[in-house]
């Protein structure tokens, strides 16, 4: 038993709701919002208590000796608790990435599980939501991406915001709702 991180040695507490059960090397956890499963390191033990989830290090996986795999053998607790804490999260109370279009003319809009984008170019150009993730359109101007799945969710967005990213003189295209462009000064003759 090797020390683990300050971030493996907080416990993960288990909202209301939220059912938790590990078998084999998978933790799989279902709440109101969805439902996931994680994949546990060779090297992680994972336990589950009454209402909380330790995560602990162990050399089972195979031996490490200083210099070839200590470094993974240190980091893997602290990676994968704070996976199981996102997956936690995210089947209780889920997550959400906002977006904004901003440019003349460019509007977004949701049919069925497709959203359509008019960001200038000669064709509406289209993403669908994949199983687990919902996009909402407010308004015309707004896209909120919102699923269990914090990766995914980010995923999603982050396709949607390559469709168009912001230019850097104008301003215009598709940026997240808190991100800041800092615009370039034009050429002066």
């Amino acid at each position: 038993m090797r020390s683990a991180s300050r971030v493996a040695r907080k416990p993960i507490i288990i909202p209301r709701g939220v059912d938790v059960k590990i078998q084999d090397q998978m933790i799989a956890i279902k709440g109101p919002k969805g439902h996931l499963t994680l994949p546990i390191h060779p090297y992680v033990q994972v336990e589950l208590a009454e209402n909380n989830i330790k995560v602990t290090s162990h050399a089972s996986g195979g031996y490490c000796r200083k210099g070839s795999g200590s470094k993974l053998l240190n980091a893997m607790p602290g990676t994968l608790r704070s996976k199981i804490n996102s997956a936690v999260l995210g089947v209780s109370t889920g997550f959400e990435k906002k977006l904004s279009l901003v440019g003349v003319g460019y509007r977004a809009q949701m049919k069925g599980k497709v959203l359509t984008l008019s960001v200038g170019s000669s064709h509406p150009v289209e993403v669908t939501a994949p199983e687990g993730i919902t996009i909402e359109t407010p308004s015309p101007t707004e896209i909120v991406v919102k699923g269990a799945d914090k990766h995914q969710v980010g995923h999603i967005a982050l396709k949607i915001r390559r469709k168009r990213l912001p230019e850097p003189y104008k301003g215009k295209g598709i940026r997240y709702a808190d991100e800041v462009i800092i615009l370039k000064e034009t050429k002066k003759k």
